[in-house]
């Protein structure tokens, strides 16, 4: 379980396919600290700590995790946002992010809005029920709050987001390049919400 607040910003020094993908990550943490089988949110994906040195730790990240998640984001060079799993007495400054994503949204625009920047993201019509103005949503394994929501005509819906300055220097969020695509993590309130009501709808 994890915050959603961003602890550090590693890359992937290498990336090697033998059966899952196995990826060595450079990191800030102190590794004396990190346990091997310990969880690391990287980008909004819950992934095990396989093997770790002084400054880097290894992960194997399955197909099916690939599949579910950015395109090309598991490359050599790529920036991950790091986040170490959530301990008791941890102060809770984001929501509850579980670590597993659910959709991939894409950026429609980016505007300087003040000193932050409003950001609009385009997400799937299976997720736009769960996407509500003033909830949570994880970004690339980021808490942040919609401001605004819009249904479009193809089921979808566009979301709207303000990054403060502090969140786009600890973040991947400072490039905001266009065609950008992220990982996207409802509130998992709203998802056994939706449950719920499927479950209701199948009983009548």
């Amino acid at each position: 379980m994890f915050t959603g607040i961003i602890t550090d910003i590693g890359h992937i020094e290498d990336a090697k396919q033998h059966g899952d993908l196995r990826l060595r990550i450079a990191s800030g943490y102190d590794m004396e600290s990190v346990d091997i089988g310990a969880s690391i949110a990287c980008s909004g994906v819950c992934l095990t700590v396989v093997e770790k040195g002084p400054d880097w730790f290894a992960v194997d990240v399955s197909a099916e995790t690939v599949s579910r998640s950015v395109p090309g984001m598991w490359a050599k060079g790529q920036r991950l946002n790091l986040e170490r799993a959530l301990r008791v007495g941890d102060e809770l400054g984001g929501h509850i992010v579980t670590g597993h994503v659910d959709g991939i949204g894409a950026l429609v625009s980016a505007e300087a809005e003040g000193d932050s920047t409003r950001i609009v993201i385009a997400a799937p019509p299976e997720l736009a029920p769960n996407i509500a103005a003033k909830g949570s949503i994880a970004l690339d394994g980021i808490s942040l709050t919609v401001n605004g929501v819009e249904d479009q005509a193809d089921g979808s819906v566009h979301f709207g987001i303000n990054v403060i300055p502090h969140t786009a220097q600890m973040t991947t969020l400072d490039n905001l390049r266009a065609g950008r695509s992220f990982n996207l993590e409802i509130d998992v309130l709203a998802r056994y919400l939706s449950r719920m009501q499927q479950v209701q709808k199948s009983a009548m």
